[in-house]
């Protein structure tokens, strides 16, 4: 398998995983049953999202990752890939690797058309309001610079993923997007994101979206915190319904490949 040896090399591909509903288990007890396994042995290199991180690649949107059949994903899973990052999961069991790859298709966005679960209107409300998500993240060029402009962010990933995401307590931000504190030659702190770095330099990025390209060697210091600028207490900020409704807006503006139905629109 060269091309997958390839895509993973320095990796631990269980991200890679994802079909839809396998095997004969019904939709909702595979994406269920997937979702904790995945959390628990694959999260921590993938990301919840499975967008990847400095542990592992994103098997989310890559269209190569996409493109593996079912059985492809089952035995990279099950047996591993020699000479990468990926090990074996042999004591995972079928039965829980079929429902990880289950749950994962559905990351992928294989899941058919999607049902919003609010109101699209008022959830554009709660993102520039009572969310303040539009402080740090654009859509379709309005809102902040200091997150990722989430204008496409829904078109690959199923309600509950979407859910799961913005209600998380424990977040891990990704490169471009750590934050920092810096001691400048003067004294002086700063707090922002460090948006690029090699071994000399840094690039370093404030709230108010002043840009600073410093020398390492120049700073009295640099702390790296672990910890992210997006809020963790949506479910005390949101009502449930109000989650909805913003769930709901970023679908309908996500230029998916899937169809979206209105919330009060049944499924044929």
């Amino acid at each position: 398998m060269p091309a997958i040896r390839q895509l993973l090399t320095g990796s631990c591909l269980l991200w890679a995983l994802g079909a839809p509903s396998l095997l004969g288990q019904s939709a909702k007890s595979a994406v269920d049953g997937g979702r904790n396994v995945y959390n628990s042995s694959c999260a921590g290199c993938h990301g919840l999202d499975g967008r990847g991180g400095d542990k592992g690649i994103n098997i989310a949107t890559s269209a190569t990752i996409k493109s593996f059949s079912d059985a492809q994903l089952l035995g990279i899973v099950s047996n591993g890939v020699p000479g990468t990052g990926m090990p074996a999961f042999h004591s995972m069991g079928d039965n829980q690797i079929r429902a990880v790859v289950s749950y994962l298709r559905t990351m992928q966005g294989k899941v058919g058309s999607r049902t919003l679960p609010g109101d699209a209107k008022r959830g554009r409300e709660v993102f520039f309001g009572k969310g303040a998500c539009s402080s740090c993240h654009t859509i379709s060029g309005e809102g902040g610079f200091t997150g990722p402009d989430l204008s496409a962010y829904a078109s690959g990933f199923s309600v509950q993923a979407i859910r799961d995401e913005v209600t998380k307590t424990k977040r891990r931000p990704s490169e471009g997007y750590r934050v920092a504190v810096l001691t400048l030659p003067n004294g002086d702190r700063l707090e922002g994101l460090i948006r690029n770095e090699d071994n000399f330099s840094l690039q370093f990025q404030t709230k108010d979206g002043a840009f600073y390209l410093l020398q390492k060697s120049d700073l009295q210091g640099l702390d790296r915190l672990e910890t992210s600028w997006m809020p963790t207490d949506y479910t005390e900020r949101l009502s449930e319904s109000e989650l909805n409704d913003l769930i709901s807006y970023l679908m309908t503006v996500a230029p998916a490949g899937k169809p979206v139905k209105p919330h009060d629109q049944k499924d044929d």
